[in-house]
């Protein structure tokens, strides 16, 4: 069978399709960095966001003990099927990740994510994850560099993204590598973020869904003051917003970017002590 994944999908008589993103990466030492940067050990159990060719897929397959691949696109089952129909511990899912119930998938034991996802979802898949009733104990993802700069980002730089993850695991990272490890070529760079989940949030908070209503407020309008964007957001008046924040010691001119995690956090202590109705 082919190695590179032109010749691949050339014997099957796929072409890559621009509505799934479709970059598949073909370079050795990219997808080592990949698994090398997850820290699999013999009896881990991981996610595979994104079988595509089985590049990635054949070399986590060697480094733990199962490995659960969820591919969305059904022209690759045969070639997938074929490359690894000989692996007991390879287990080919076409699905979509975002319905996928990864939870159910895994059962009980922990597990790792290793996505090498269109990039064009990277968000989705690291929210569905992350808020999942199961969330890993790490993800390695491969995502266009710009992104993970946010997501790694501290305040004046923040956004939804970045807060959500750093409320749910650290970010980091861990590689960057050029379009000419991927076939087709995209015109970007890439990054590989590793997020190690926390085991408790960080921060203290009354609830995790006021955590979060007040920080899409906060950026519901990002260009706006703090005062303005939340009391829009939460429909509040301005004055009761402006007070709660000076409560919180947060100056209300302020914009959302510019707030860190224990800032947030101590704002919605705030408004819960308050008991205003939201």
């Amino acid at each position: 069978m082919p190695h590179s994944p032109k010749a691949l999908l050339d014997n099957y008589e796929i072409l890559p399709k621009k509505s799934l993103g479709q970059n598949f990466m073909h370079d050795p030492n990219a997808l080592d960095k990949i698994v090398a940067s997850a820290e699999l050990s013999p009896d881990d159990t991981v996610v595979e966001v994104g079988a595509g060719t089985g590049a990635l897929t054949d070399i986590l397959a060697d480094a733990a003990r199962q490995v659960f691949s969820i591919e969305v696109d059904e022209r690759l089952r045969p070639m997938l099927e074929e490359r690894f129909e000989d692996y007991v511990n390879v287990y080919l899912v076409f699905d979509d990740i975002l319905k996928t119930n990864v939870s159910a998938l895994v059962g009980a034991t922990d597990y790792i994510v290793v996505a090498n996802a269109p990039y064009y979802i990277s968000s989705a898949i690291l929210w569905r994850l992350l808020e999942s009733a199961k969330p890993p104990r790490r993800i390695v993802m491969t995502m266009q560099y710009e992104v993970a700069e946010r997501i790694i980002g501290a305040p004046g730089a923040m956004n939804l993204l970045s807060i959500a993850i750093q409320y749910y695991g650290r970010p980091r990272i861990v590689g960057r590598f050029g379009p000419a490890v991927f076939w087709p070529r995209p015109n970007i760079d890439s990054a590989i973020v590793r997020i190690d989940t926390h085991e408790a949030p960080p921060v203290n908070v009354p609830s995790r869904e006021l955590f979060f209503r007040m920080v899409k407020a906060g950026f519901s309008m990002k260009r706006k003051q703090l005062k303005n964007s939340l009391s829009g957001g939460l429909q509040i008046r301005s004055s009761v917003i402006r007070d709660l924040l000076r409560a919180a010691e947060i100056d209300p001119q302020r914009r959302a970017e510019t707030l860190s995690l224990a800032e947030w956090a101590r704002l919605t202590r705030m408004v819960a002590e308050a008991e205003v109705a939201l």
